[in-house]
């Protein structure tokens, strides 16, 4: 007998006649016993895989067979996007066997809120702070609401467990199977991951059920089409764009939010048909971009990472990224946007404009032909998100017990693997501060808490992520999106113009008090500014960057301008070797240390030498020290280093100012620890032998790494 029919009559019948399948995918397959035996799975498969029927099938079956009643079910996403795109297919789904599904987020209206509230469906569609929401909320009875909770999927799971977001939602999992009195089944979905077993472990929490990963084999998969190309410059990239595959659609991915404005506006100049999409664009504004390109056929939409996340645009012809993401993951999941149509393969044309870009592209290439895929490592010691759960439970409960909090969220990994002192640590520093008090062993909010989060029935609270300062920009009445407060003059008159949604607007008013500019229309040229920027590139990639130089570009297609610019480049490091770095004494008193070891690392050796008077600067691939110090002076210090480094220093492991929001709950000994732990977990995961080398002599002088 075949999985299929152990699903319940009525979505077998809705599967085959309804849906007119003639059969399921294989995760689809392998998902449906484990899930409904209540099994805690990750379920793994390429962008459009069927992740989301994998899932959905067999929860269904069991609700219909166990009769579930009420709010049933939690499917959680980490953007609204993403769930504004799932809402029609879960709830056309849900609609076959009669049961409800439901969207809630900060986008939907308080009607909307209030009736799913007083009505709840079967399904409820979220993001993590939306169940926070929820849980504190005194308009809403969320042990009503939530108390027949009994299985929750995370979709794009990937994206949560890599920071603390993730950590928050673990916790807000744990409070809802306290206060269900149940083990709740947890569902990760994925199309990319290194480290699936771990991701299990993660997402299962303090669960008891028994847990695996489903990944079946991918049937008749065929080879991508990928192609690096070096286009010098954006306006290049504009070009051939335009030039190339006309009559199809194309994703074209940047890594910022600038970038998109300025590529968007190259390409309408050049007559191409091009839309916008990202995370500072209106709701509004991103479906209607998203519809129109979705319905036509000649045309560009020129998006961030908000495209990444498997939102449905309609079938595409090619996807092509401008330089490149910084993971073989994120690059995965953005060739997964194509090849969908029967008779299509999947493909992905980079355009470079920069050396570095290019050289990160080679070498994420090369990491993919070998088959590697970052694994996911949760930040430890999330003491921040320690503290924003025991204020959350405090409006949660109306008081929480001084020691009851304990049993709501201390089983989530993250505040397990604290030490005890260390918690305590916290809370009597919030109660110091004013920012919770006691009351008869209760712990009530303090009058330092209601002041600093309390503001828009503490709003602040809901999410664990800091928010930079945006100003709304609003064309009569039509929001158009959002920009940096700095996209504005410091003496507070207003630019030109600014660079939104593809086009340029004039600034007509700006209203500072209430973070609002008022625009129109212009022909002009314009620009805007976000907070962001480049992220440290990690070892491996590094590394592999460091091989595409030595020549190892098997497995890559790369253009004839590409090829060209990758022998300039072979030349200029024909003194590479593998696994050994080098001492490059490149005159007017310049010394670089080559370490092709991650921004990272470098950076903290940067500091480090810093503080010994050796005037440093650093990059993602060497560090560069300035000066007359000599070889030998330079090798002693990097030892010396290297050594305070690996006994965790917090003079070059640490951090000078917190990162964190909630970091006023924290003593600074706290905050250090983070910073220190956090830090190390980066540096010190490769396995790395080396060895420094004397100027162009290759003469080895000691090892300075060793496998941990």
């Amino acid at each position: 007998m075949s999985s299929f029919e152990n699903l319940h009559p009525a979505v077998q019948h809705h599967i085959v006649n309804s849906l007119g399948w003639p059969s399921l995918r294989p995760l689809q397959e392998s998902s449906i016993d484990p899930i409904m035996k209540g099994r805690n799975a990750i379920l793994l498969a390429p962008t459009a895989g069927g992740k989301t029927e994998a899932a959905i099938f067999p929860i269904f079956s069991r609700m219909l067979k166990e009769n579930w009643q009420g709010l049933s079910v939690l499917y959680i996403c980490p953007i609204k996007a993403l769930l504004n795109n799932l809402e029609h297919r879960l709830e056309s789904f849900g609609n076959l066997i009669g049961r409800r599904v439901a969207l809630w987020h900060g986008d939907v209206k308080d009607s909307k809120r209030l009736k799913i509230a007083n009505d709840p469906p079967d399904i409820l569609l979220a993001t993590p702070e939306s169940i926070e929401v929820i849980l504190v909320s005194r308009r809403i009875d969320h042990r009503i609401l939530l108390q027949n909770v009994k299985a929750v999927v995370i979709d794009e799971v990937h994206a949560f467990a890599g920071d603390d977001r993730g950590w928050h939602l673990l916790a807000l999992l744990e409070r809802l199977t306290h206060l269900t009195g149940r083990d709740i089944q947890r569902i990760g979905l994925s199309a990319t991951v290194g480290n699936p077993e771990e991701l299990l472990q993660w997402v299962s929490g303090s669960s008891k059920s028994e847990g695996l990963v489903i990944n079946p084999p991918v049937r008749d998969a065929v080879k991508p089409d990928v192609q690096v190309d070096y286009v010098g410059n954006l306006s290049n990239a504009a070009i051939v764009i335009s030039r190339l595959h006309r009559g199809e659609k194309r994703l074209v991915f940047c890594d910022s939010r600038n970038q998109v404005e300025k590529l968007s506006v190259e390409l309408r100049g050049l007559g191409v048909e091009t839309y916008v999409s990202h995370s500072s664009l209106s709701l509004d504004e991103r479906k209607r971009a998203e519809a129109a390109f979705s319905q036509g056929q000649d045309c560009v939409i020129v998006a961030t990472s908000t495209l990444e996340l498997g939102i449905d645009v309609g079938d595409l012809d090619r996807v092509i990224q401008i330089d490149a993401p910084f993971t073989v993951s994120s690059f995965l999941q953005r060739i997964g946007r194509t090849g969908r149509r029967p008779g299509s393969s999947r493909n992905c044309l980079f355009l470079t404009t920069s050396e570095d870009a290019f050289l990160r592209a080679m070498g994420l290439m090369r990491l993919w032909a070998d088959g590697y895929v970052e694994p996911i490592t949760p930040p430890p010691l999330p003491f921040h998100i320690l503290a924003q759960q025991i204020m959350a439970l405090a409006l949660q409960e109306s008081g929480i017990g001084i020691r009851a909090w304990r049993e709501h969220i201390c089983g989530m990994p993250g505040f397990a693997e604290m030490e005890l002192n260390d918690q305590n640590t916290v809370l009597q520093h919030m109660l110091i501060e004013g920012i919770l008090f006691e009351d008869g062993g209760l712990l009530i909010m303090g009058d330092e808490g209601e002041a600093t989060f309390g503001r828009r029935n503490f709003m602040e609270l809901m999410s664990v992520f800091l928010s930079p300062p945006m100003f709304t920009i609003l064309h009569g009445r039509k929001e158009i999106g959002q920009v940096h407060q700095n996209s504005f003059q410091t003496n507070k008159e207003a630019p030109a113009v600014l660079a939104l949604a593809g086009q340029s607007w004039r600034v007509t008013h700006i209203d500072w008090n209430r973070h609002i500019a008022y625009v129109e229309p212009s022909k002009e040229r314009g620009s805007s500014r976000w907070v962001g920027g480049g992220q440290p590139m990690y070892f491996e990639l590094c590394q592999s960057v460091a091989q595409v130089l030595m020549g190892q570009v098997e497995g890559i297609v790369f253009s004839e301008r590409g090829r060209s610019l990758l022998g300039e480049l072979h030349d200029e490091f024909e003194w590479l070797e593998a696994g050994k770095t080098f001492l490059i004494d490149e005159g007017k008193a310049a010394i670089r240390w080559w370490t092709f070891a991650g921004g990272t690392f470098n950076a903290m050796v940067a500091k480090c030498m810093n503080q010994m008077s050796l005037v440093t600067h650093s990059d993602n691939y060497s560090l560069a020290i300035r000066g007359n110090a000599q070889s030998e002076q330079i090798r002693t210090a990097i030892a010396s280093c290297l050594q305070r480094m690996e006994n965790l220093d917090a003079g070059i492991c640490g951090g000078a100012t917190s990162p964190y929001k909630f970091d006023e709950c924290l003593p600074v000994r706290i905050v250090e620890k983070m910073l220190v732990r956090r830090n190390s977990a980066l540096v010190f995961t490769p396995k790395y032998v080396g060895a420094i080398w004397a100027g162009r002599r290759k003469l080895p002088v000691q090892a300075i790494w060793r496998n941990r």
